[in-house]
């Protein structure tokens, strides 16, 4: 029996919550998960190879449902997306927007997003990341299990390419705040803004994001730059 001390258990950023997947999004699952999703590996992605086309690679981090994953790429086709999500109907919801959208320049992998950044994504190869309405955490006693926390935001700004962007939308104030600064605080990132962003024209409005406007939720943006040199 080996005396060696185990690595410590990461606290994760998420919960895998049970979810009924709709007989649309199964059938996209089993039929053409197989093209479009990724597994995950202990090593790095060559975009080129994966995508079948050498463009600028935005990653998003937790995509939900994904329509607002699909509508960007399509809006965008000389960009390709990595979509890097948990839950499983919403990566049937997104292989039935691939599908129906006909589009070629998204990628998908079934895996945590901290561990696909930190073994699967080159440093100084991204050209934006969009973390969109992750879980808040709103218990104190939660707060350490928020994404945006350094030194996750450090490991961020060493996977994005100079003036690549890191992208945030969260309708909970409080997290706001706190991803605010601790961004503020990451070597190498630079706020596009005083402090939060102008919304950006270029996302469009989701359903959950709808359901909070209509409950009189306020939506917080930031919009972070690379200032690294590679």
């Amino acid at each position: 029996m080996s005396n060696q001390p185990s690595e410590p258990r990461r606290i994760k950023s998420y919960v895998l919550r049970a979810g009924r997947m709709s007989d649309a999004q199964r059938r996209s699952y089993d039929n053409v998960s197989s093209r479009y999703c990724l597994s995950f590996e202990k090593s790095l992605l060559q975009y080129a190879q994966v995508f079948g086309a050498d463009k600028p690679l935005i990653i998003e981090i937790g995509f939900g449902m994904g329509t607002a994953t699909a509508q960007i790429a399509q809006a965008n086709p000389d960009r390709n997306y990595l979509g890097i999500e948990v839950h499983r109907p919403g990566i049937g919801r997104l292989l039935w927007e691939i599908e129906n959208r006909n589009l070629n320049n998204i990628r998908i992998i079934e895996h945590d997003g901290v561990e696909v950044l930190e073994t699967m994504i080159p440093d100084h190869s991204v050209e934006g990341i969009h973390v969109f309405f992750p879980d808040p955490w709103t218990k104190k006693r939660h707060h350490k299990r928020r994404l945006m926390t350094r030194p996750f935001t450090d490991m961020l700004a060493a996977k994005l390419r100079p003036s690549g962007y890191v992208y945030m939308v969260t309708d909970w104030a409080d997290y706001g705040d706190w991803a605010l600064a601790e961004l503020s605080a990451t070597p190498g990132l630079i706020n596009c803004y005083e402090d939060f962003a102008e919304p950006q024209r270029w996302r469009p409005r989701t359903k959950f994001e709808q359901k909070g406007l209509d409950k009189n939720h306020h939506v917080y943006e930031l919009f972070f730059v690379s200032q690294n040199i590679s």
